[in-house]
């Protein structure tokens, strides 16, 4: 079982995204579950409908999932554990204040040293521990062994347990804190395998930590791939154009020296490997985004391109092709270009009478497939004998712009709304 963890507190980001990516591409190549956990355990500061919007998120890049679960439903099974710890005297109540911890941390930090709770409340009678009123956390006993084990990218890792506080799994509130949740939580579905950001790492020992004093004897196995830099919401990302297909590939391919072009995530599940992830730090490029984005939109049938500026029409399509090979990259940059085509001419001062007449003379022109032949009857009917002014107009006329492709190409793509653009 693979799972994908998430809080509903913010967007979806792509580092998220490369995150269940990963994971639901190894549990496809491992034939194994994949599932969704919403990491919903701070209610005070859940988003209301962020969690659906993740799910929709996920759908609309097709990474499906047999289950959905959320991290409160499983506060029942946290007490219990944490109940069993406390019986065990592996985890003990804490009193102190947050203005005691607070002081202690300064004082650790005047002396530039490292701050580990020093288990005040660890040794505690137990009749002042029955008599005490005070609010209460609940703290797992430090570790005394090292924590070690294998991760897929960065080999090794092993954690001293100087280093390792006796550190906090129900707060004063008697929630569970995340590193405890999560720890039961992938007990409880029974996870195999775990990708995540080397971000996550710190808390990895933690959660190990609390399997073992649990007696949970199943190994999981762990990847911390570099976390990535300069995420970016993917609420923004499709809302300026991204399209879902470009945005997977992209994040596949960064600091992937096995990465392959994909249609779609069956494709990537045949040849996706850990083992080609380089421990080097990730960067989210935007540009290089673009670039696979605007290669997508280029080789995207042609109805289907024009979709996205409003259409069902291969030569619209053709023509938003047209403007993808200048400086286009976005759906949302080309539906800016194609626009103006349909809407309401803007005429400069210098050209008016120039465009007056030439909208006349197209307005009663025959149909003309080829452009050669309506330029020839242009110039015919008409006083214009430069090139380069006739061109600009036509522009102008048939596309609202001055600038963009050759206008014999344009007109190749919008001969048949000519009578629609010029009226």
């Amino acid at each position: 079982m693979l799972r994908f963890a998430i809080s509903p507190k913010a967007d979806m980001h792509t580092g998220d995204l490369r995150t269940a990516l990963f994971n639901y591409l190894l549990a496809k190549q491992k034939n194994e579950n994949f599932i969704v956990r919403i990491e919903d355990g701070e209610k005070e500061k859940n988003i209301e409908g962020k969690d659906q919007e993740i799910l929709d998120l996920l759908a609309l890049f097709q990474i499906d999932y047999s289950q959905v679960s959320y991290q409160s439903q499983n506060f029942k099974f946290h007490s219990a554990m944490a109940l069993q710890l406390l019986h065990e005297k592996k985890a003990f109540s804490c009193f102190c204040s947050d203005e005691w911890l607070e002081k202690r941390k300064k004082e650790a930090e005047d002396a530039k040293k490292v701050y580990l709770y020093d288990d005040a409340c660890r040794n505690l009678p137990a009749e002042l521990v029955i008599d005490n009123t005070a609010p209460f956390s609940v703290r797992i006993v430090r570790p005394e062994k090292r924590i070690v084990f294998d991760d897929k990218i960065k080999g090794r890792c092993s954690f001293s347990p100087e280093n390792m506080e006796s550190f906090v799994i129900l707060d004063r509130n008697k929630i569970p804190t995340r590193n405890f949740a999560t720890a039961v939580d992938d007990m409880l579905s029974d996870i195999s395998f775990i990708v995540q950001e080397e971000s996550e790492l710190e808390n990895t020992p933690k959660q190990i930590h609390i399997r073992d004093s649990l007696a949970y004897t199943k190994e999981i196995q762990y990847a911390h791939i570099p976390t990535l830099s300069d995420n970016i919401s993917l609420k923004e990302l499709l809302e300026g154009g991204y399209l879902p297909e470009a945005i997977l590939n992209y994040l596949i391919s960064i600091g992937n020296k096995g990465a392959k072009s994909f249609a779609t995530l069956q494709e990537a599940a045949e040849w996706f490997t850990l083992d080609t992830l380089t421990d080097a730090p990730a960067r989210f490029e935007i540009e290089k985004l673009r670039d696979t984005n605007r290669k997508y939109m280029q080789e995207m049938d042609a109805t289907e391109l024009s979709r996205y500026v409003g259409f069902a029409d291969a030569e619209i399509g053709e023509l938003a092709r047209l403007y993808i090979a200048e400086d286009v990259a976005t759906t949302r940059e080309l539906k800016a270009k194609i626009s103006p085509v349909f809407e309401e001419r803007i005429i400069p001062d210098t050209l008016k009478e120039e465009l007056a007449s030439l909208a006349q003379i197209i307005k009663s022109a025959p149909y003309f497939e080829n452009y050669d032949d309506f330029k020839q009857y242009i110039q015919k009917e008409s006083d214009f004998q430069d090139d380069a002014l006739l061109s600009k107009c036509l522009k102008i006329l048939l596309t609202n712009r001055e600038d963009g492709p050759e206008i014999a190409m344009i007109y190749k793509y919008l001969k048949n709304y000519i009578g629609e653009l010029i009226k």
